[in-house]
């Protein structure tokens, strides 16, 4: 089970800086090849990556980050799965949301 409130702690503080806070650590975002904030974390034992949403992407999620929202993808780093998305500080699972075609933070 992941841990939501952190995953909206990391969403909020990656959109503000470069420095994120995670329990006691303070780690540093860098720039992905094209410029997207990314920040590797580790989480109940296990590593995961926050990742800037790419608005040219053209997904949901992609259209979302064009019309200004702030969205982070989350990505077990070793199943390279990903695993929730952040809208807004609103944290969504994947696999636990439902009927995949209505958009969760519309509905």
């Amino acid at each position: 089970m992941l841990d939501t409130e952190l995953l909206k702690s990391i969403a909020a503080q990656l959109f503000r800086g470069t420095e994120v806070v995670v329990g006691s650590k303070a780690l540093r975002a860098s720039r992905t090849s094209t410029g997207l904030k990314s920040l590797r974390f580790e989480m109940n034992g296990r590593d995961y990556q926050a990742i800037e949403q790419n608005p040219r992407k053209p997904s949901r999620w992609g259209q979302l980050a064009r019309d200004g929202h702030q969205v982070v993808q989350f990505r077990d780093v070793q199943s390279n799965k990903y695993v929730a998305v952040a809208v807004d500080g609103n944290i969504k699972e994947y696999g636990r949301m439902g009927d995949r075609t209505q958009d969760p933070f519309t509905a």
